[in-house]
């Protein structure tokens, strides 16, 4: 056994306070690995695995005990990216869309209104060309005194006699729900316009006409003065009706009219066109033709308006030419 008191007390103390001060500069075991556990704390990066909200199911041929265990997604470390907006239309599309609707409906109702036309002009009967000569009754004296010049006229009288020609009124041809939705043969025709309907003589081949005529005072333009309109309109369509037999189907459109006046032609005046196809190629027709006075016998006429025109037969003609029939026949 050791004993103390062989030991000097100042050994002792010494000895001991070399002890103390050894406990406390060297720490325990214990307190060492605490703090060393404390200072990998403080110095460890921070930072989390992304939490998520949904877990995909995978067959592992078990089943989760706790599906209510699985994390849910936190939306403030993955936000959702919303859809991409599709693209907007091209404002060319878009036009091109409305455009072609556009086009459909005015087509389907434009066939669909001919095809009503030419049902109802096919349905009603029109009359010859013998009958019109007696279907005009004068609506007053003075129409009629007009019928009767025109009537018993030397030029008429003369036409009359040459089997070449075959007499007409061709607007009195037109079915009644037609005739009120013509220029001619309805908006023009009446007192003090185209006071009577004309009468036409027109070579059977196609070669030439001439149509007699009395014009009004209410078709002017300037006052007592036939408007050049109405000349050049009378000059289109007789014109054409002259040239009609010509053709393959015996009608045609109006492709170039050339007019040129020569003199007023004045109010309340009695007159004569003339025309005559020059030349007949395939579907073309050339034709030229005049509006003069009709003076009484003896007298000479003066050339009011000279036209040169020409027609052409469309290509559906075989279609139109029944369409047509009371005008060019």
């Amino acid at each position: 056994m050791l004993r103390l008191s062989s030991f000097p007390s100042s050994a002792l103390s010494s000895s001991s306070s070399s002890i103390s001060s050894t406990a406390r500069l060297t720490p325990a075991p214990s307190r060492l690995l605490l703090q060393r556990r404390i200072a990998s704390s403080t110095h460890r990066p921070s930072f989390a695995f992304p939490q998520y909200t949904r877990s995909r199911s995978y067959s592992t041929g078990g089943q989760v005990s706790n599906p209510s265990a699985v994390a849910e997604p936190n939306p403030s470390v993955h936000p959702q990216t919303p859809p991409p907006s599709p693209p907007p239309r091209s404002r060319f599309r878009r036009f091109l869309g409305f455009t072609s609707i556009a086009v459909l409906a005015f087509s389907a109702g434009l066939l669909y209104q001919t095809q009503r036309t030419v049902s109802r002009l096919m349905a009603t009967p029109i009359i010859s060309n013998a009958e019109t000569l007696t279907a005009f009754v004068p609506v007053d004296a003075h129409a009629e005194e007009v019928d009767e010049y025109l009537r018993t006229h030397p030029e008429a009288n003369r036409l009359r006699e040459d089997d070449d020609f075959e007499e007409s009124r061709p607007y009195l041809r037109y079915p009644e729900g037609i005739r009120a939705r013509s220029l001619t043969a309805g908006t023009l025709l009446g007192p003090n316009k185209l006071v009577v309907p004309p009468f036409v003589f027109a070579h059977r081949e196609g070669k030439s006409l001439v149509s007699l005529m009395y014009l009004g005072s209410d078709i002017c333009g300037h006052p007592g003065i036939i408007h050049g309109g109405l000349l050049a309109t009378m000059l289109d369509e007789n014109l054409a009706r002259c040239c009609f037999p010509a053709l393959p189907n015996k009608v045609g459109v109006t492709a170039n009219l050339n007019i040129d006046y020569r003199a007023p032609a004045m109010a309340n005046t009695y007159v004569v066109l003339r025309a005559e196809t020059v030349k007949v190629e395939g579907r073309k027709a050339w034709v030229e033709g005049r509006i003069e006075t009709l003076p009484e016998e003896g007298k000479e006429p003066v050339v009011l308006v000279e036209a040169k025109a020409l027609f052409i037969e469309p290509k559906q003609a075989a279609a139109l030419s029944g369409l047509y029939r009371g005008v060019s026949d």
